[in-house]
């Protein structure tokens, strides 16, 4: 981008400049930081499962990436409980995570769902990683 020394009207504006040439400077400091999709069981015991989701995605912020959890999101205004709802939540959650550069796998059982994430993010030949306690990355097999 190349920021003009002279505004709108063509009157020299130095102050405006300068501001814009600090925020574009600020902007190129940050780091990359890759999108990560949280994949984690939702159903069963849920306040425990999305306080487990919460950590989830603290842990990947500290990672140094983006963390999407959408089962801590599309419950807000999506049933769980309606077999059409949770088709369709399903549904949007697998399109978000295309958007991911990889996706994450926490907790020691994997659900219905979490099978389906995972199985769609290996046919797009997504980077898939597992978490295993203390958030130790395990091996697919472990």
């Amino acid at each position: 981008m190349s920021i003009n020394k002279y505004n709108a009207e063509g009157y020299y504006d130095p102050t405006a400049y300068e501001a814009l040439t600090r925020i574009e400077k600020e902007s190129k400091k940050r780091p990359f930081r890759p999108l990560v999709y949280i994949c984690s069981p939702y159903s069963g015991d849920v306040k425990a499962n999305v306080k487990k989701a919460r950590e989830h995605c603290r842990f990947a912020l500290n990672s140094g990436c983006i963390p999407i959890a959408m089962h801590l999101l599309l419950p807000q205004f999506m049933d769980d409980k309606n077999p059409k709802e949770r088709d369709l939540a399903l549904f949007i959650a697998l399109v978000i995570m295309g958007k991911c550069q990889e996706v994450w796998v926490f907790g020691d059982r994997i659900s219905d769902g979490m099978a389906i994430e995972i199985a769609k993010a290996k046919k797009r030949g997504q980077g898939v990683k597992y978490f295993g306690f203390n958030y130790k990355e395990v091996s697919e097999d472990a």
